[in-house]
């Protein structure tokens, strides 16, 4: 051991014996304790306080709106019989999911009211009601303790109150189930899809053109379809698909909802819809995150399931794809009829097909049929 180690540890001690020497000597007679407020009951506590009640159902079902119902009429009752609470609001949420702050609306009304202090306690059923994602969870107590006042959040169920230290850890453990739940029920609903549609039951809901009949099938509306042939002749006929939409608001045709009002994009949606030649088409978009229920197009990370001959065409197949082929061009600034490929038919360059530079939506299969034409003559 060198010299600067030995004297280092010759400090340590004598350091560690003055410590020991003030403790052993400390005199607690000349201390005065004044005590801590003591800590008010949750249940017990009558301090005025003005109370908000937060409900939320996840869908619209009858089921569920009587869930909704009798969420709001038992809180309310249970704020009105306790000492001190006086009601604020009652913020409700119907049909919405408690996966996201999204949409929302009393959810985050509330919030708001809480910043501008016009809530002291929020009361709901149970962790939830208030929210299935943990972060936003977790993330909202906190914000709403470290107002001044705090707010604190009462969930009856569980008999967990935020403001109560050791609360969080409780709350994180009953959050992180509530979201795994949301995960299983995500994960539950897409299998249900897949046999669905192996199966060829297909979710059809009416579109314009179509109409359901009592068992579900989808059967023509003739005077919607004669709007929807319209719009296909007039998009084969070189019409853009903002002229078509002028051309439908002057003729005064009706969407299915019934509004006269069309948009380029209404009649985009229409004319790539495989619906209108009898085809379906399942799983063409899917939720990757259950937490924000953002749609996105199916790329192939998902199966899909086309039935071509799930019920009786408006349009021909031949028509429907020609118009996919146009909407494709139009993507490279083309505005031309369907064009024609051209083949050599004789000669050294038999089989072989010319480029066409004006028409970007012939894909190599196209050329390879175009070429197969004419070495099978």
């Amino acid at each position: 051991m060198n010299a600067n180690n030995h004297n280092s540890k010759i400090n340590s001690e004598k350091n560690k014996e003055k410590t020991r020497k003030k403790i052993r000597e400390a005199d607690s007679s000349r201390i005065t304790v004044i005590p801590a407020d003591e800590e008010i009951n949750f249940y017990e506590d009558t301090s005025p306080k003005n109370v908000a009640l937060y409900a939320r159902v996840s869908t619209d079902s009858d089921k569920q709106t009587s869930s909704y119902e009798m969420q709001q009429k038992y809180y309310s009752k249970l704020i009105s019989s306790h000492e001190g609470w006086k009601l604020v609001d009652i913020y409700a949420d119907e049909g919405i999911s408690g996966t996201s702050l999204k949409r929302r609306d009393s959810f985050n009304r509330m919030i708001e009211d809480c910043k501008q202090g016009k809530i002291d306690l929020i009361v709901t059923k149970t962790v939830s009601r208030f929210s299935r994602n943990i972060l936003d969870c977790i993330s909202c107590v906190r914000d709403l303790a470290a107002l001044k006042p705090p707010v604190g959040v009462f969930f009856e169920t569980e008999s967990i109150y935020t403001l109560k230290p050791g609360s969080e850890m409780s709350l994180s453990f009953l959050a992180t189930l509530a979201q795994e739940e949301s995960r299983n029920r995500s994960a539950a609903m897409e299998t249900s899809l897949k046999m669905r549609f192996s199966d060829g039951m297909f979710l059809t809901p009416s579109s314009l053109g179509y109409d359901k009949d009592d068992d579900g099938n989808l059967i023509i509306n003739h005077k919607e379809a004669a709007t929807v042939r319209l719009i296909f002749y007039m998009y084969l006929s070189g019409l853009s698909t903002e002229t078509i939409a002028e051309r439908l608001n002057t003729l005064n045709r009706y969407t299915k909802i019934g509004n006269d009002k069309w948009s380029t994009g209404s009649i985009l949606g229409i004319l790539k819809n495989e619906r209108f030649y009898g085809a379906i088409h399942g799983w063409k978009t899917y939720t990757p995150n259950f937490l924000d229920h953002k749609s996105i197009k199916n790329r192939g990370k998902r199966p899909r399931y086309l039935d071509e001959d799930h019920h009786e065409p408006i349009i021909s197949r031949d028509d429907y794809i020609a118009v996919q082929k146009m909407i494709a061009n139009a993507k490279y600034g083309g505005n031309t009829y369907l064009p024609k490929l051209k083949v050599t038919s004789k000669g050294a360059l038999r089989g072989f097909v010319s480029v066409n530079p004006h028409w970007g939506a012939f894909t190599a299969e196209d050329y390879k049929k175009a070429s197969a034409s004419v070495s099978e003559n």
